[in-house]
């Protein structure tokens, strides 16, 4: 991994706040740190989240979406922590909550944006940073939540419109491998937080071929750590999360996985074959 990424742009484009920094957190503060230019676009500001903190849950009322404003400052927070100056909301739309909830229909929700409409706001911000990479989901947004999903077909979208061209865009990929391990360590401490013990039942596990790329944030663990801390209303200190890292080691977050689907996989390569550096083969 090179010391310097001085003029390489790298955009992610997320649906709710926290899921950059559980997804992408050691990789935004590797590359921030080492000097590019790092923005984060997120789709809504997640006012149907399940709020964890029972000093908190008044923010859960959705007579006046305090939680989507509260959690505008929890990102803000994080971002400070992964040192990433640039973050935007796509536009006002609100959170559309799980796959045929009542708000799904709601007039005002991402799931219901014409997707042509949301994907001009998008170009507009390609067309502006000019990024090299982008960074999204697959096309079931990793587990299938319908703001994830508009996520990705708002991002793929706007890349086909973009007179930017994009030369890598690269999708979040969680293996299986990586999910077995976290079920024997959760399960090793009495805790059915994947709901199962077989990684084929997870939708969002991989298998480990689509990996094609491995980016080692072990450096950037302590920021990732306190960016997932600043989203206190998502991420409980006692829960699932910080467990995991109590028994696999802080390391099981510092390794982010992604799929290439656009663009050439390029040097250096690790052991396996994987990408090491999601800006290899950029052409400033």
């Amino acid at each position: 991994m090179r010391n310097s990424y001085n003029g390489y742009r790298i955009l992610l484009v997320h649906a709710h706040p926290d899921d950059e920094t559980i997804n992408n957190g050691a990789t935004m503060a590797l590359y921030a740190a080492g000097g590019a230019q790092v923005t984060l676009i997120t789709c809504t500001r997640g006012e149907e989240g399940e709020v964890l903190v029972p000093g908190l849950s008044h923010l859960a009322s959705t007579q006046h979406d305090l939680l989507g404003t509260h959690r505008e400052i929890e990102l803000r927070d994080a971002m400070l922590a992964l040192g990433v100056k640039d973050h935007r909301f796509l536009g006002n739309y609100r959170d559309s909550g799980m796959m045929d909830s009542p708000t799904n229909d709601r007039p005002d929700v991402f799931w219901q944006a014409d997707l042509d409409s949301a994907a001009h706001l998008l170009v507009t911000i390609i067309e502006e940073v000019k990024p090299h990479v982008m960074i999204t989901y697959d096309e079931i947004g990793g587990y299938g939540h319908p703001d994830h999903i508009k996520t990705h077909l708002v991002a793929m979208r706007a890349s086909e419109l973009s007179e930017w061209q994009i030369q890598k865009i690269y999708w979040n990929t969680m293996p299986k491998s990586v999910i077995s391990a976290g079920i024997d360590a959760m399960k090793a401490i009495g805790s059915d937080f994947f709901g199962t013990e077989d990684v084929n039942d997870i939708p969002f596990a991989k298998d480990d071929s689509f990996v094609t790329t491995l980016i080692d944030g072990n450096e950037f663990v302590e920021a990732k750590m306190a960016a997932m801390k600043a989203h206190e209303t998502q991420i409980a200190l006692d829960g699932p999360f910080f467990a995991l890292s109590n028994n696999l080691g802080l390391q099981i977050w510092g390794h982010e996985y992604y799929t290439l689907i656009h663009g050439e996989k390029s040097m250096p390569f690790d052991i396996d074959g994987r990408e090491t550096d999601l800006t290899s083969g950029i052409t400033l």
